[in-house]
């Protein structure tokens, strides 16, 4: 029994101890007072905290943060009140500087973005201010970089969401777009059917160029016939005239081959043909010999 108290106190001095080891994960940094000032920032591992007199005032997280602003009335330079949401990502680059720096970081950051967006635009028109974000978030975010740095605070980029005009500007903008969007369907439409127009000539003088092409081809074949015809009836005649004169033929039959020619060359088509005297006589000749055989048969 006369250690019973010595067991608690020892179980509760290794509680307290557990209690007071601390381990810091990965992109964050513990903020360490003692006795009620700073003391130290304690980056990833694993620390011992000296109970009853250290004591962690402000866990931070050193990873790209993004805070999303509501919709901030801005007044442009021609009078015309419009809304603007923006939305900032930004990162903590010192932990002391962000716990000790500023009471409450986030509504200070969200007043001063309101403050230098309403500045920024104070010098703009409204059609300025809807066609330059890329210059209004470069400045914003030079401005709000540098006035942020002494609480600990790097800011990476500032980006306008939305840009919202007034109803009746809006109701405006939203007639104008249309008509430039029915403008660019005519325009297209009058293109398309340019274009059209034009494949279709195209189409017809091709058809033309190849009905050309076709009938040319074809004059080009017959008149290849008829000269292979006529070469082809050369040669027999160039044939025939080498035969005959390999077979020594008389006279007579010189002279009946060409009466043949003459029956064939007429064939029933010439109205008059002119017989040399010397063929007539042979003619005479064979009609009198026909005239004598057909007696001759009972």
């Amino acid at each position: 029994m006369e250690f019973i108290p010595v067991i608690i106190l020892v179980v509760l001095i290794i509680v307290i101890l557990i209690k007071n080891i601390v381990v810091v994960r990965q992109s964050r940094a513990y903020v360490v007072e003692r006795l009620g000032a700073f003391h130290s920032v304690w980056g990833v591992g694993i620390h011992f905290k000296v109970p009853f007199i250290e004591r962690v005032a402000k866990a931070v997280s050193l990873k790209e943060q993004i805070a999303d602003f509501p919709p901030q009335p801005v007044i442009t330079k021609d009078n015309v009140t419009i809304q603007i949401d923006t939305v900032l990502f930004f990162q903590i680059t010192d932990p002391k500087l962000y716990t000790y720096g500023v009471e409450h970081p986030m509504p200070a950051i969200e007043n001063l973005t309101a403050t230098t967006l309403r500045n920024i635009i104070g010098d703009l028109t409204l059609d300025e201010s809807l066609t330059s974000r890329d210059i209004i978030n470069s400045k914003m975010r030079v401005i709000l970089d540098e006035a942020t740095d002494p609480w600990g605070i790097k800011v990476n980029r500032v980006e306008l969401k939305n840009i919202l005009p007034p109803k009746e500007i809006q109701d405006a903008m939203e007639k104008q777009m249309k008509a430039e969007r029915e403008r660019r369907e005519k325009i297209l439409q009058a293109e398309g059917q340019k274009q059209s127009q034009i494949l279709v000539a195209e189409g017809e003088r091709q058809s033309v160029i190849l009905r050309a092409e076709a009938s040319k081809e074809a004059k080009l074949l017959e008149a290849e016939a008829k000269a292979q015809a006529v070469l082809k009836v050369q040669e027999a005649t160039a044939q025939a005239i080498r035969l005959l004169n390999e077979a020594a033929p008389t006279d007579a039959v010189v002279k009946l081959k060409a009466l043949e020619s003459f029956a064939a060359a007429a064939d029933g088509k010439a109205t008059k043909i002119i017989i040399p005297s010397e063929i007539q006589s042979l003619a005479g000749l064979a009609e009198g010999l026909k005239a004598v055989v057909d007696s001759k048969e009972p």
